[in-house]
């Protein structure tokens, strides 16, 4: 009997391709799913980190009845800008480190000394400032470099080639510490509507302007006095973070008058995108709601040729960069003092923004507002 041979049929090139196509427009409809699913936990991650913070800013609340000074500082040690002087400038961050399961880190701060005068913070300066707490650290943010981001200028980092020596080397330190959460001073400086030219715009402190006119100053994004007035602006701090300039002034509970879930107390920065940003010091270790969310400030060249440096906010990457901003898309998530985390479209009303700044300024906000 003759045997039967059955030929197998193989693919055509034509039902290859058909497959093919189908596999990639499955990935093409699943890819996006993935990502969004990816961002949603890092959002979640990021919102814990803040409601850990929440938890730590409260407690230190209820150890010393008030809360944290945007920095500590004494003028009689010098002056509050210069690298050369004596004293800390330590920021609201380092002061809650104890309450963040932080305690050695803390332990191993120097309080009498700058810890970026030139290396006078030494050994115990430097455990400290490559010391990494994953709590202060956004997963969306790709640019943090792990909570380590190199010591230069050009980087928009602080400070440059003059931070605590390297034991190791016996040069200072290559790398500055950076969070993504700064606290709020507030809306200072947030008087009437954007220009339509171009958004916040720098203003010599002492300047006297007409009622409407924007107005942003270098004391009120570096940090205000804790007498609560700006420095030559007649101003108010309507946040909570200041200097605390020897031992006067406070923020406690009390202040906060605008009620505590319609005031913002931290919210998200980006490193890379805020002027001298450091973890430890003063600089960068606050924002303020007079700039809209996620205005991204990346360093420009002028028309006139100034660069990186220069007095104009668009050039400096400086006084505009004082803003919330995240990696997260279509807005960032911010602290409020009850302790809750919300999160704010970039695309919300500035006078409300404004509004859940201030501690303190009457404004009515309802939550449909934002």
């Amino acid at each position: 009997m003759k045997a039967r041979h059955f030929s197998q049929r193989g693919f055509t090139l034509i039902e290859l391709l058909v497959v093919i196509a189908i596999i990639g427009v499955l990935i093409a409809l699943l890819l996006p799913a993935v990502q969004s699913a990816r961002e949603a936990a890092r959002r979640a991650q990021c919102t814990n980190n803040l409601k850990q913070i929440g938890i730590a800013l409260h407690n230190y609340h209820d150890q010393t009845g008030s809360f944290p000074p945007g920095a500590i500082a004494d003028e009689s040690k010098g002056s509050i800008w210069a690298g050369s002087s004596t004293m800390s400038t330590l920021c609201w961050r380092a002061l809650i480190l104890p309450q963040m399961e932080g305690g050695n880190v803390y332990n191993a701060l120097n309080f009498d000394v700058h810890g970026s005068n030139n290396g006078v913070g030494a050994g115990a300066w430097y455990t400290a400032w490559v010391t990494v707490n994953s709590t202060w650290l956004c997963p969306s943010d790709g640019e943090n470099n792990g909570g380590l981001r190199d010591a230069n200028v050009p980087s928009g980092q602080y400070p440059n080639g003059n931070g605590p020596i390297n034991p190791a080397t016996g040069s200072p330190a290559t790398v500055v510490p950076v969070s993504n959460y700064a606290g709020s001073f507030g809306d200072n400086y947030c008087i009437g509507a954007l220009t339509g030219t171009g958004g916040p715009w720098e203003t010599p402190v002492g300047t006297t302007l007409a009622p409407g006119v924007p107005r942003i100053g270098h004391a009120g994004f570096w940090g205000t006095y804790f007498n609560e007035t700006i420095t030559g602006s007649g101003g108010q701090l309507r946040g909570f973070f200041a200097y605390r300039i020897r031992g006067i002034g406070k923020v406690d509970m009390a202040s906060v008058r605008d009620g505590t879930s319609n005031t913002i107390i931290v919210g998200e920065v980006l490193p890379y995108q805020t002027a001298d940003s450091n973890f430890y010091m003063n600089n960068g270790s606050t924002f303020g709601t007079t700039v809209p969310i996620n205005w991204k400030t990346e360093r420009v060249t002028c028309t006139d040729g100034r660069t990186f440096g220069s007095a104009d906010w668009q050039c400096r990457f400086s006084y505009a960069s004082k803003g919330a901003k995240s990696q997260h898309p279509g807005g960032a998530n911010f602290l409020f003092a009850d302790g809750s985390v919300k999160f704010l479209k970039e695309s919300i009303n500035l006078v409300t923004y404004c509004a859940l700044g201030s501690r303190k300024g009457g404004e009515v906000v309802s939550a449909d507002q934002y």
